[in-house]
């Protein structure tokens, strides 16, 4: 299955996320601050835990899975909930990333977009594959996954890894194991396949590019006599920054055949405020997309539509509300305030209320 289809496949578990199939926290993009953490998932249920038995095999099954998809997640407990974990991971990074914008990366018109080769198609890509490569790798040094262990670090035994607790993160079999679970082909002659596979390896990228050394000493009274140091993985919202700054600067693919080598390439308009609008080949790093987005303003088969969203009148009410202006709405909320620690063990709190002033956009 090519690597395009593939990972549309894994895109499209998102909506079943609401439904039930996976347990998720609200995910109202004015309540995510960029400092949630992954967590694991609820189970199915007392049996769906991979450690029991072939108990993973009905998660494999649950999952919207190619066949060769399908064979890899039976053959690897634990890779069941990795991907489950991902899918949390891609849906509230890329609603965090887009919370002040038009499109909010709703599960709304997802379908759509998939078949089109706007910008958001191409983060939607990105992200997914970048939380593949995250989660795939964190799952490999918490010892969730069978078949790896930590990274190989050198001079680093996994015994000595496990013991001190600094068990690297493991992206070189995170890399490999994915580009074999999409199925990518480095060469392909479908314009829209290159365009979303170049983007799957942006979102692989930016995680790479994440990975820092972290060292720890042993010694005594904290000395450095004995140093171990170990591959850790940036935090994921860090990974989502980049690639939105990669959405926001996404380069326009207008010409895609080289007649002297007789196969299409990825040939753009550079739109940078520091170079000269000129052709030029797409970097590595780059997001790429095929045509212009709609506006989102309305709704259409791509998205709701603006009306109803809350904004920030200073930062986003303007551009959000596409000119159709804003409602205004005042409501008392209570806090907890005046705390103090009582002793010897808890925190006593008075209860105060104060004015909220909620904005809207006009339908």
């Amino acid at each position: 299955i090519p690597a395009p289809m593939a990972l549309a496949l894994f895109i499209s578990l998102w909506p079943r996320c609401l439904s039930g199939f996976i347990s998720l926290p609200a995910l109202s993009p004015l309540s995510l601050t960029g400092k949630e953490g992954l967590t694991h998932l609820p189970s199915l249920g007392p049996s769906a835990n991979p450690a029991q038995g072939k108990a993973h095999l009905k998660q494999c099954d649950l999952l919207k899975l190619s066949r060769k998809q399908k064979r890899l997640c039976q053959r690897e407990p634990g890779l069941a909930e990795t991907l489950r974990d991902a899918i949390r991971l891609s849906i509230m990074e890329c609603q965090y990333q887009f919370r002040y914008e038009r499109w909010n990366c709703s599960l709304d018109g997802r379908t759509s977009l998939l078949k089109r080769g706007f910008k958001e198609t191409a983060f939607l890509y990105a992200v997914s594959s970048a939380a593949l490569t995250h989660s795939l790798a964190r799952a490999c040094s918490a010892g969730r996954m069978e078949r790896c262990t930590c990274d190989d670090s050198p001079d680093l035994e996994n015994r000595k890894a496990w013991q001190w607790g600094v068990c690297g993160d493991n992206l070189k079999y995170s890399t490999k194991f994915l580009k074999n679970f999409l199925g990518q082909k480095k060469i392909s002659k479908d314009l829209r396949a290159k365009v979303d596979i170049h983007n799957t390896n942006v979102g692989i990228k930016a995680v790479k590019n994440g990975l820092k050394t972290t060292c720890k000493c042993h010694g005594v009274s904290g000395s450095c006599a004995v140093r171990t140091c170990w591959k850790q993985l940036s935090p994921f919202h860090e990974t989502g920054k980049i690639l939105k700054l990669r959405f926001d600067d996404a380069v326009k693919i207008f010409s895609v055949t080289n007649d002297a080598v007789g196969h299409s390439e990825l040939v753009g308009m550079q739109r940078r405020s520091h170079s000269p609008k000129s052709p030029a080949t797409p970097r590595s790093t780059d997001l790429v997309y095929m045509e212009d987005s709609p506006s989102f303003c309305r709704p259409s088969k791509y998205s709701l539509g603006t009306a109803g969203r809350t904004c920030s009148r200073e930062a986003s009410c303007d551009s959000l509300c596409c000119g159709r202006g804003y409602n205004t709405q005042s409501r008392m909320v209570t806090f907890s305030c005046h705390c103090q620690v009582q002793w010897c063990c808890y925190v006593e709190c008075q209860q105060c209320m104060q004015e909220e002033v909620i904005y809207s956009c006009k339908q």
